[in-house]
C-alpha cells in the first residue's frame, strides 16, 4: 500500500483543525506557516476575512538578532514580536491554530514565547 506524501497529510490534518478553529474580532485566530527557510505567523479576524496582525522571520526586527531563519530560536523572537504588535493594536486574546504541523519545535517555541509575552491562548 503507498502512503501519502507529507504535505498532503498536513493539509488533511489542517482541514480538520480549521473545521473548529474560528477566528472572531473578539478572539482572532494565530495562524503558523512554516516553510524550509522561514516562519511566518498572522492574526486572522475569519468573520470579516482580514490580517489584523502579521510577523515573520523576513521581517528585520527579526532576522538581525538570529544567525538563520528557520530555528526555535528565530520562533522564539517571532511569537514574542508578533505578541507585541498584537497587544499594541489592543488584541489580547487569540485561538492558535497550528495549520496541520505537530505542536514541536519551531510551532510550540513560536506559541510559548507568545503567552510569555502577555497574548492569552
Amino acid at each position: 500500500m503507498k502512503r501519502a506524501a507529507p504535505s498532503l497529510i498536513r493539509k488533511i490534518r489542517h482541514r480538520r483543525v480549521r473545521e473548529k478553529v474560528v477566528g472572531t474580532m473578539a478572539r482572532p485566530r494565530l495562524c503558523v506557516f512554516r516553510s524550509l527557510k522561514h516562519t511566518y505567523a498572522q492574526v486572522i479576524d475569519d468573520v470579516r476575512g482580514r490580517t489584523l496582525v502579521s510577523a515573520s522571520t523576513l521581517d528585520a526586527d527579526v532576522r538581525g538578532k538570529t544567525e538563520g531563519t528557520a530555528n526555535v530560536k528565530s520562533a522564539e523572537l517571532l511569537g514574542s514580536l508578533l505578541a507585541q504588535r498584537a497587544l499594541d493594536r489592543g488584541i489580547n486574546c487569540v485561538v492558535f491554530d497550528r495549520a496541520g504541523y505537530q505542536y514541536h519545535g519551531r510551532v510550540r517555541a513560536l506559541a510559548e514565547a507568545a503567552r510569555q509575552a502577555g497574548l492569552q491562548f
